[in-house]
């Protein structure tokens, strides 16, 4: 069926705005092809300068915290990534047996979404937090509501997280690499692995984590970790990556980088997920050694802090995190903003695919694709009227999804639909955040206009010239069909395009 376009009144105002040109021109036969020149300057903030090398800089946070100004103002401006403390655990969403309240999980996500950040789902199953009905459970009943735990909260995120921890520490303490004894392990060694294929059944496109602590070392524990994801790789069971919490005292393991890199040959990612370091001399060179060991390895995509200011970390005294109590940036934070800034190396996850193009030849014509999602820029259910929505989708090559860039001039674009010959528009010349994104007959309006910025790795940004805002996809999101918006330049890989020239 036709989904109706926009609605509201159109007005077509004269903007003007002085740009400095980025593309170095060249000459081709039959037309003109156009150099992109990087940009990338450092980091100002966490999130942006993570964004810069292809990974994301997230915290952990509380839904009780939502209402602390200086609080959310930290959060919105330094990450662009979110991990939910407690609320999506298994005591918080599911109180009583089949029955889920997800209300305090979707204060988060929804807060995420509307910033574009990544969430973390923490975490599907745990020996801890689990509600009182759960606890007095065993044997194939107990196994029976966990997997049914798993799916019905995956599926109630689905397209929403990016990846999900769906199982937290699982593995005994001390030396002997066994699993911990537990009311889910006494079901049979297999609930990891039935978890697992669970979480990939209710949402497909979330990765599938391991995490734990103690394991940031090459060590027993962390061997038997080891251990257990190259069985799971051997065997096809589907696991994405390796979550290591990073609680550390006053000094880094001397192996954290090799043991990082041994988990990544597996073929896995590797996510620090809960990161705090305990206050003293050493703690801003320590938090230095955790970002330049993610950044060596190309398969380590992102880290989070578990918390924003000290007050707020599980830690107490121990000062661990990167703001003080009143919300100022310690030197801590200034290091890791440092060791991030320097950092050169793209994860391998997020490499262009093949036929990507660093040039833009204005007789071509190009799928753009996203760097979060993997999906296309298409026109929604093949239209071909003004103002009809632009998603992303699937990627199929189709001519709703081809687009050929028409020289605007100063570096910028208009960019046409081979389906439609209609341009990218911004709807009804918005300056808003999640103003939406359409297509409209040429006018070579500023609000047609896009200026194209390049990111690492084969990637851009399209930046109009009427806004100055980032076109992205909304909420982060890995759907079919999710809208095409303008947002604040973040730099984030929902902002971020690749051209695969198809014609």
């Amino acid at each position: 069926m036709n989904h109706p376009s926009p609605t509201g009144r159109r007005s077509r105002r004269r903007w003007l705005r002085v740009t400095v040109p980025v593309l170095a021109l060249s000459l081709a036969t039959g037309g003109a092809v156009f150099a992109l020149s990087g940009t990338a300057q450092a980091g100002t903030t966490l999130g942006a300068s993570a964004a810069e090398k292809g990974r994301y800089f997230g915290a952990a946070i509380a839904a009780g915290r939502l209402s602390d100004s200086t609080y959310v103002s930290i959060l919105n401006r330094e990450f662009n990534s979110v991990t939910a403390e407690n609320e999506m655990k298994w005591d918080a969403t599911e109180p009583s047996q089949g029955s889920f309240n997800f209300s305090n999980g979707d204060r988060i996500a929804n807060h995420a979404i509307s910033r574009g950040m990544k969430i973390r789902g923490h975490a599907l199953l745990w020996h801890a937090q689990q509600p009182p009905w759960a606890q007095n459970m065993s044997g194939s009943a107990l196994r029976n509501a966990a997997i049914n735990h798993v799916t019905r909260v995956a599926s109630y995120y689905r397209g929403k997280i990016h990846s999900w921890d769906v199982v937290n520490e699982a593995f005994a303490d001390g030396t002997s690499g066994a699993r911990r004894d537990s009311n889910l392990q006494r079901t049979g060694n297999d609930w990891i692995e039935a978890a697992f294929r669970a979480a990939r059944a209710a949402d497909p496109g979330a990765k599938l984590c391991y995490n734990d602590y103690n394991t940031d070392s090459i060590n027993p524990k962390s061997t038997a970790v080891y251990n257990m994801v190259r069985d799971f790789k051997s065997r096809g069971v589907p696991i994405d990556c390796v979550g290591l919490q990073s609680h550390f005292g006053t000094t880094i393991p001397s192996d954290y980088q090799a043991n990082i890199q041994r988990f990544a040959d597996l073929g896995v990612d590797v996510q620090i997920t809960e990161l705090d370091i305990t206050q003293g001399s050493n703690q801003a060179n320590a938090y230095a050694q955790v970002v330049r060991a993610c950044l060596a390895v190309s398969r380590c995509t992102g880290i989070t802090v578990w918390g924003i200011r000290d007050s707020d970390s599980w830690r107490g005294g121990d000062n661990a995190l990167l703001f003080d109590a009143s919300g100022n940036k310690k030197a801590a934070y200034t290091s890791t903003l440092n060791a991030l800034n320097a950092g050169t190396s793209v994860p391998t996850s997020s490499a262009p695919q093949t036929g990507g193009s660093t040039t833009i030849d204005t007789n071509a014509w190009y799928v753009l694709v996203n760097r979060n999602s993997g999906k296309a820029l298409d026109v929604y259910n093949l239209a071909t009227n003004d103002g009809a929505r632009i998603t992303q989708w699937s990627r199929n090559s189709q001519n709703q999804q081809q687009w050929q860039f028409v020289d605007s001039g100063g570096g910028y674009y208009r960019i046409k639909s081979r389906l439609s010959g209609k341009v990218l528009d911004v709807y009804n010349w918005s300056t808003a955040n999640g103003a939406a994104i359409v297509q409209w007959s040429d006018t070579n309006g500023n609000n047609q206009q896009w200026r194209p910025v390049t990111s690492s790795g084969g990637y851009f940004r399209l930046i109009s010239r009427h806004s100055n805002k980032a076109l992205e996809v909304q909420g982060a999101s890995t759907a079919d069909g999710a809208n095409i918006v303008q947002y604040d330049d973040w730099g984030g890989n929902n902002q971020q395009w690749q051209l695969v020239r198809v014609g």
